[in-house]
């Protein structure tokens, strides 16, 4: 805790310090956003500087206004649904007028500013791969969490364990090789728990980016596979507040759910609290029936409360997260072959508090963050039967600098890592209780030629954990270890324009990941998952280097990218079944060498205005090398799949009715043969296809939007299916299907009001 004082301590000075030397001059920036095909002024354009967090819309003469903005040069974004997004540079310090003239959307590839990186830039300016997932899309898509909200893009897949409970999976990597960024901190729980999902409220989710590739220059250990950043939603403009309502019904599991936010913005102090519950029913299919233990009931409020000023801001977020998801046994009766009922569950509880700042500092910004996070996990046999209980404490910390000399030159520096406390406090157990630290120092340089970026930059990580004994009946269950970890990660790339309609990239990054806890001291069964695992305390950390070449293409009738990667990792850790006279189901942690390969490719045809077809088609070979066949493959590799969809957009912009769709798409996954088979660890997958129908409207009245509403249909033919990265797969038995046919309804109601 002495090294944690410091670390705060610290930061309080820094920001003090940066706090000084701050400017105080406010400046005010005003203009018109009109339409390129009419000049009429476009009602309810976003205007947005993400490195300030300050925003506002257009008003009914299309008109927009404002105030108390710091005199700096910054990123300014221009959005409306149905139009080419706006960025560009602009110096507050000489402007005063600034008028945009929006262009309709075509298939020309979307431009948007990402923040996961070292700074604010843009995504096509990127030598890394990078994808975002907008908040239209994160309305309109059914799901029942926010990784099934996003698991749809390319190259993302999600292993689940039935309707509630999905973990991110990026290029064949998930688990502990993915970092999910919330509130501005990385998200820590019990994430290497395969029956545990991620703790965030959907409903809180503006925007999610998606870094793909060894991320580990600015999120440190464990961000081996990529990050997905979620974005909260922007601070409303000044003198406005707003109320929003919400509410969804799906029918096959007959989830229902609501959500309340109050946002405003009064003289630079703002504000969002925000109450979601949500309940869910087992889920169905024609084939297993009602699966018990499928049901789950989430509830969380959150709240941001804090200022925008010339200086920077700061923000307080508060956050309370509660899980109770049923555990899926999947036992079934001797004489009808139907499942058993389940009376074992969870309950996660999540707490969260975060100081969000950042201080401007001449054509630079000091970001300070610092959290605390309070995870605990439990899981009953039944009702009043106790067994597992988990509790993690997390600090992180991150302080860094960006700077932007001018438009050419941008670069970063800073630190940043956690302290964290793990206690056993139920009657079984896992893993042994635990201490960790971790820090870690990068550097990041940015050149932007007339036609060229290159990027690099370096990290170095350092990392201790020290293990608890513990005995059980009074049999030693925990040997005391202590394991030091370290490496040094960094990455390069380039990005080239050939032509303003076609760019080139190529980007090599090494990572680093430690094992965790789970992986180097579990003993004991893990409830839910079908087997006893045992860890390895000599287990070395993962090093891994990956190559990634991209190009894309764009017209005004079409658009291709392609982006293909390459990742060799040494030590890979997996978990592997052992052959056991004395215990079922036994599995162990092993070490490899892996290699993946793989592919994601998109194209979207888009010959009229109003009508989209795109196609996407990802890809992953991921094998170890030197093993025999049945060791070959990696575990959980999603199987090959191609998304295609087709959008018509029936009203554009109404009176009425507007932003007006509906939308057919198929989701095709093909066979899936390279399973890890060793002892029965993995089994080949079918291939199998999913229709699905999506259908949405803004509702207008006077020239302001009062209600959004979506209809959506999946699995629309009543598909029985297994995914490969479903854990119910492994059930006894024939194992369990996924969730059969489903319709759903989605609104949502917005009061703006000054």
């Amino acid at each position: 805790m002495k090294t944690i004082s410091s670390i705060l301590l610290m930061l309080v000075c820094l920001c003090t310090s940066a706090l000084a030397e701050t400017t105080t001059k406010k400046v005010v920036l005003q203009g018109c956003v009109t339409d390129a095909i009419d000049g009429q002024p476009v009602v309810g354009a976003s205007i947005y500087f993400p490195q300030l967090k300050q925003g506002t819309v257009t008003n009914a003469n299309g008109q927009y206004i404002l105030k108390d903005l710091p005199a700096v040069k910054t990123t300014i974004q221009v959005t409306y649904v149905g139009h080419l997004t706006i960025i560009q540079t602009i110096d507050l310090r000489h402007t005063e007028q600034c008028n945009f003239v929006l262009q309709e959307n075509n298939a020309m590839l979307k431009e948007v500013v990402v923040t996961g990186l070292t700074g604010s830039t843009r995504a096509d300016r990127s030598p890394a791969p990078i994808s975002v997932v907008g908040p239209r899309t994160i309305q309109a898509t059914s799901s029942t969490n926010i990784i099934d909200a996003v698991a749809h893009q390319p190259g993302v897949s999600q292993i689940t364990t039935g309707g509630g409970i999905s973990k991110p999976v990026i290029r064949g990597l998930g688990y502990n090789r993915i970092v999910t960024v919330n509130d501005g901190i990385r998200q820590e729980g019990q994430q290497w728990g395969d029956e545990h999902g991620i703790e965030v409220d959907a409903q809180t989710v503006h925007s999610v980016e998606i870094l793909k590739g060894p991320a580990t220059l600015m999120y440190g250990s464990d961000a081996m596979a990529g990050v997905l950043v979620l974005h909260e939603t922007p601070v409303m403009p000044q003198g406005t507040m707003a109320l929003n309502v919400g509410s969804e019904y799906q029918t096959n599991n007959r989830l229902f759910d609501y959500t309340v936010d109050f946002a405003g913005n009064q003289n630079g102090w703002v504000w969002n609290w925000r109450w979601s519950d949500k309940d869910a029913s087992e889920y169905k299919n024609k084939v297993d029936g009602r699966v018990p233990g499928s049901q789950f009931h989430e509830r969380a409020v959150t709240g941001m409360l804090g200022t925008n000023r010339s200086w920077g801001y700061s923000h307080l977020k508060l956050s309370y997260y509660h899980l109770k998801p049923g555990l899926v046994e999947g036992e079934r009766d001797e004489d009808t072959g139907l499942l058993e009922p389940s009376e074992a569950f969870q309950k996660i509880d999540h707490y969260k508090a975060v100081l969000d700042n950042s201080f401007l500092i001449g054509d630079g910004s000091l970001k300070a963050v610092v959290g605390y996070q309070q995870n605990r996990r439990r899981e009953f046999e039944e009702a009043d039967e106790l067994g597992l209980d988990f509790r993690l404490h997390t600090v992180n910390y991150d302080v860094h600098y960006l700077k932007s000399t001018d438009s050419d030159w941008q670069y970063a520096a800073g630190i940043s890592g956690m302290w964290q406390y793990s206690e056993n406090l139920g009657e079984e157990y896992l893993i042994p209780s635990y201490r960790l630290f971790d820090v870690g120092a990068f550097a990041s340089l940015t050149r932007q030629f007339d036609r060229l970026t290159l990027s690099g930059g370096l990290r170095y990580d350092i990392r201790r954990l020290h293990s608890y004994e513990q005995e059980d009946d009074g049999e030693l269950r925990f040997t005391d270890f202590t394991r030091n970890f370290s490496g040094l990660t960094g990455s390069v790339g380039a990005i080239y324009n050939i032509t303003p309609r076609l760019n080139m990239r190529l980007n090599l990054s090494k990572g680093f990941r430690a094992p965790n806890l789970s992986e180097l001291g579990s003993n004991g069964e893990h409830e839910g998952t079908f087997r006893y695992e045992l860890g390895n305390s000599q287990l070395s950390p993962e090093h891994s280097w990956q190559l990634d070449l991209g190009i894309d293409y764009s017209s005004e009738i079409f658009s291709t990218q392609l982006s293909l990667f390459a990742n060799h990792i040494s030590n890979y850790i997996f978990l592997e079944r052992l052959l056991s006279t004395t215990q079922d189901n036994l599995y162990q942690y092993r070490q490899g060498t892996a290699r993946l390969l793989g592919f994601e490719a998109m194209v979207d045809i888009h010959p009229v205005e109003v009508l989209h077809f795109e196609n996407t088609f990802s890809y992953v070979n991921a094998r170890q090398l030197d093993q025999p066949e049945e060791n070959r493959w990696l575990p959980f590799t999603p199987a090959p799949r191609w998304n295609s969809d087709l959008r018509y957009d029936i009203i554009r912009d109404g009176r009425t009715l507007t932003n007006t769709f509906v939308s057919i798409g198929l989701e095709c996954y093909l066979r899936q043969d390279h399973a890890h088979t060793a002892y029965g660890t993995e089994t080949a997958t079918p291939s199998y296809t999913l229709l699905n129908l999506t259908a949405g409207t803004d509702i207008r009245w006077h020239n302001r939007t009062v209600a959004s509403v979506y209809l959506s249909g999946t699995n629309l033919t009543d598909r029985a299916y297994q995914s490969h990265l479903s854990r119910l797969k492994y059930a006894d038995g024939p194992g369990i299907c996924n969730m059969g046919r489903s319709f759903g309804i989605k609104l949502l109601i917005p009061v703006t009001f000054k």
